[in-house]
């Protein structure tokens, strides 16, 4: 048996029918939804990061491939789980080119935001900012689709735990008039993580961007900062 049909049958039997019932909803996989049309097994990312564990060194790009272009939820997050690990573990720089490569290859089946959440800034993040690759994300920023924009502005979080905060600032700028409410979200997520490096650079930017910042961007961005500075902030008084 081939590697990417033993894990698909090692996570059918890890399978929770519960799990399997509830995902779809969490999700939002009905019509005109953002997950529309994703199909789900029930398996838990703690058992899937176990079985990646035990086979990313054993499987193929090819294999990975085949699970990544599976229509099964769980078969895309464990391909991208170990394609994490393959880059993690890997010394070669042209190794882990290949690893982006292939990442960028298939951009289209990273299709949710747990999808690019577990993966964009642990391979290109690391890949873009290591290499002085900042072009491969502001090309991804520019692209009309909403997981690309994503992946653009997660894969910052490896720059802001660096320090680095130019490339996430730029990036929410020009996704604050995006519509789509995990942009918004994702936004103030990364904005969230620059204060926690550096709380001033965060109030900065909020001072200068507060007038068009959408409600949810503000809010998540905030939401580690003091009660009485929250408070103050929503009402614009910095």
């Amino acid at each position: 048996m081939k590697q990417f049909q033993e894990i698909k049958s090692i996570l059918f039997d890890l399978s929770i029918p519960e799990k399997a019932a509830f995902y779809p909803y969490f999700f939002k996989t009905g019509k005109g939804e953002y997950g529309e049309g994703d199909e789900f097994i029930g398996v838990t990312v703690p058992e899937q990061r176990k079985v990646a564990k035990e086979y990313f060194q054993k499987i193929s790009f090819e294999e990975l491939e085949e699970l990544l272009s599976s229509k099964i939820h769980e078969h895309r997050h464990c391909a991208l789980l170990m394609l994490v690990l393959k880059y993690e573990k890997n010394k070669s720089i042209d190794e882990k080119k290949e690893i982006v490569e292939f990442y960028l290859k298939n951009k289209k089946l990273i299709n949710n935001w747990d999808l690019v959440d577990v993966s964009c800034y642990k391979i290109l993040g690391n890949y873009c900012f290591n290499y002085q690759k900042d072009e491969i994300l502001k090309t991804l920023s520019e692209e009309d689709n909403l997981w690309s924009k994503r992946m653009a502005i997660v894969s910052t979080m490896f720059y802001i735990k660096k320090g680095e905060f130019a490339l996430t600032k730029k990036f929410v700028l020009k996704n604050l008039e995006n519509f789509h409410d995990l942009m918004h979200k994702a936004n103030g997520w990364l904005l969230r993580e620059m204060g926690k490096k550096n709380e001033q650079e965060l109030l900065s930017f909020l001072e200068k961007n507060y007038d068009k910042m959408p409600r949810t961007t503000l809010r998540y961005a905030i939401e580690k900062l003091d009660y009485d500075v929250r408070q103050n902030i929503l009402k614009g008084k910095f």
